[in-house]
């Protein structure tokens, strides 16, 4: 492991590395659907497209830019509506202090937007966290501020289906030889692309991605919120939990 200009998760030698989505999974509701359902046009519709990736009739890609575009409140508005509406996940701000304690890397594979993401982290963990990002972003449109009613659009992390395939970022840890171990933490439609990267994937409960998982015959291992990954990433780190046993349910 010479460098880590592409890899900066491995600059501290570490044991693990856990990936995780953003949007409904650190968080409690997705920033997205949220602007989608109350700001575009609306929920049904949202939920209809989702339903759509999941069942392979769209692609992430085009659904995603078909919700974010129903928006065109001023992006500032936005922002604003979401600090006041979007909340941590019980239990993450407790496994990211025993994370960063314990040499564990995280690291934000999102289909969400970095503004956002930033702007919550800051609000939510408060300053001076220390997560990487790898996510899409948000642009003005031709001609116009990204501040005025109309004036933003979704910028995506590359040219896949996905508009940002996680496996990509992924890969370039699990393709190296001795190797971290590796856990990804999604629930929805966005992390379909990471699903069987991992070692180990949390799937969140009632959600998408457990019904894609099952459909696909993917191993997972539910969670309903980040206190039940801390006590298992726990029992591996301590030696007490095998990542197969955790895979296979006997935790």
């Amino acid at each position: 492991m010479a460098s880590n200009s592409g890899t900066p998760a491995l600059k501290t030698n570490p044991r693990f590395i856990f990936f995780t989505d953003f949007d409904g999974t650190v968080t409690t509701a997705d920033s997205n659907d949220f602007m989608t359902d109350n700001l575009g046009f609306g929920r049904e519709r949202r939920v209809q497209l989702n339903k759509d990736v999941l069942f392979g009739r769209m692609h992430f890609r085009d659904s995603f830019v078909e919700m974010l575009d129903s928006v065109d409140t001023p992006f500032n508005e936005c922002l604003a509506i979401l600090l006041k509406n979007i909340k941590l996940d019980p239990g993450f701000k407790e496994f990211y202090d025993w994370a960063k304690l314990n040499n564990v890397p995280v690291v934000i594979l999102s289909g969400g937007m970095e503004p956002v993401i930033r702007a919550l982290l800051d609000t939510l963990l408060g300053p001076g966290w220390d997560i990487q990002i790898v996510s899409n972003n948000v642009y003005p449109r031709e001609g116009k501020d990204i501040n005025e009613k109309g004036g933003w659009r979704i910028g995506f992390h590359d040219d896949s289906i996905h508009g940002h395939d996680k496996s990509i970022e992924i890969r370039k840890y699990s393709s190296l030889p001795n190797r971290p171990t590796m856990f990804y933490a999604g629930d929805g439609v966005s992390d379909l692309s990471a699903a069987k990267e991992t070692d180990l994937l949390f799937a969140k409960a009632d959600m998408d991605l457990v019904t894609w998982c099952e459909n696909e015959h993917v191993p997972f291992v539910t969670f309903r919120d980040w206190s039940s990954i801390l006590q298992t990433c726990k029992g591996i780190n301590a030696g007490s939990l095998s990542v197969k046993d955790a895979a296979l349910g006997r935790i």
